[in-house]
């Protein structure tokens, strides 16, 4: 995203760049209810794309939860591990930094989603 903002009294320009990450996390459901049946070709893979989803939602939280102690100077020296996983490796400049972040998540509330 590029903008550029004329400004008011005539000094000049002001120019600004962002970037917009959306990462769609589907398919990390609970194996039990995917509807696969066990000994189908795919299941194989799809079971491992939903190990990988779900290893890389862990990083995000631990990768957010060592930026909230930063943030709150309660452990400055604490490692982020951006690089334990693909998704936080995308999303580390978004993450840290100056930048403004949004995680929206859509969670349901049945007992079989869980």
């Amino acid at each position: 995203v590029h903008g550029k903002i004329t400004l008011l009294n005539g000094d000049g320009d002001m120019e600004f760049f962002g970037k917009l990450h959306m990462v769609d996390l589907a398919g990390s459901e609970c194996a039990k209810s995917a509807g696969n049946e066990k000994g189908a070709p795919n299941e194989v893979a799809r079971e491992r794309e939903r190990m990988n989803i779900n290893r890389s939602l862990l990083t995000l939280g631990r990768v957010i939860s060592i930026l909230k102690e930063r943030s709150e100077n309660k452990n400055t020296n604490a490692r982020i591990p951006y690089r334990d996983s693909k998704l936080t490796r995308i999303l580390q400049e978004s993450l840290g930094g100056r930048c403004k972040t949004v995680i929206v998540a859509t969670l349901s509330p049945s007992i079989t989603a869980i």
